[in-house]
């Protein structure tokens, strides 16, 4: 049985939103597939009664606190023993759920990953991993997207490394192409990190590495995996969803663009962790919430986190 946990207090539009998403999700999953709801019990129960639902078919585990987006994420995260983010982690570290899904605090996320179920041996720096849709219509992924603003060479090589095993794994990409994002293709370019970095790439066997890629190339077919500090792929994610709320608030339609919107992929993974870990967008919608549970299914389904721990 898988047993996804889910936030359901995080988010600007929780509960309301979030058990939306729940029930909108019910019908894709199997029946060995289990959703535990994590926030206020009588909350849920009435959203649910509302909504015309059996909260019979959701297991339901009570925290009555909830860490605010505008609050310190460690110090929230140890003085909030009983909000839901802090309840989802410790069923997460004690196995009673699989993996672990908020679109709250990301900060409070990101704490509670690395103090409570921990960095997977040998990985030095988690990373967040979102989609990158190509003009192909294939699907890439970029790491790492807000985690680690400042990094070593080897954390960029071992974003290689996790990127390609999701790529490989969720995307289904066989061989996946890793390419370091730079100001250049030639092997000298970029920072003292970057030029660093290369060389590290270039001899680590566990990866395909096509060398240095630049900006225009994050959306064509050259890489399946684009390598990057926090900063950097940050700055790259929230482009793209301006550039989509533009187009939108445009009424412009335009099939690619409609891909960078973030409610079709749901959440974003933290790789590296030893237990899977997807981070929702603080505005999500019903629809987001549904695909951020489905996708928190998959890091279940396609074991993930172990064969990172094999790579490892």
């Amino acid at each position: 049985m898988i047993k996804i946990g889910i936030d359901v207090m995080g988010g600007d539009f929780a509960p309301k939103a979030t058990l939306k998403g729940v029930l909108e999700a019910l019908p894709f999953l199997a029946a060995d597939e289990v959703m535990v709801l994590i926030g206020d019990e009588e909350k849920i129960k009435a959203e649910l009664l509302a909504n015309g639902a059996d909260a019979t078919k959701f297991k339901i585990v009570h925290a009555p606190d909830i860490i605010e987006m505008g609050e310190h994420p460690a110090k929230a995260f140890q003085q909030k023993p009983h909000s839901s983010i802090s309840i989802g982690f410790h069923l997460l570290k004690e196995n009673k759920i699989d993996s672990f899904a908020s679109a709250g605090n990301t900060g409070a996320m990101l704490v509670g990953t690395l103090f409570s179920v921990k960095a997977i041996e040998g990985i030095s720096r988690p990373c967040i991993s979102s989609v990158a849709p190509k003009l192909n219509g294939s699907t890439g992924v970029i790491c790492d997207v807000g985690a680690n603003a400042d990094v070593k060479p080897e954390h960029l090589n071992q974003f290689a490394l996790l990127g390609s095993i999701y790529a490989e794994n969720v995307l289904k990409i066989a061989k996946p192409k890793v390419g370091l994002l730079n100001l250049g293709e030639e092997e000298g370019k970029g920072n003292l990190i970057l030029q660093a970095a290369y060389p590290l790439l270039k001899e680590n066997l566990k990866i395909n590495f096509i060398g240095n890629i630049e900006g225009r190339d994050i959306f064509n077919d050259k890489a399946d995996v684009i390598v990057c500090d926090g900063y950097v792929g940050n700055v790259v994610l929230k482009m793209g969803e301006n550039v989509y709320d533009i187009l939108k608030a445009q009424n412009i339609t335009n099939s690619f663009f409609d891909k960078v919107n973030y409610e079709i992929y749901g959440g974003m993974p933290i790789l590296g962790a030893n237990a899977p870990v997807i981070i929702g967008h603080g505005v999500s919608s019903v629809t987001a919430i549904k695909n951020m549970i489905l996708q928190s299914r998959d890091m279940v389904k396609f074991d993930v986190c172990n064969k990172i721990k094999a790579a490892m």
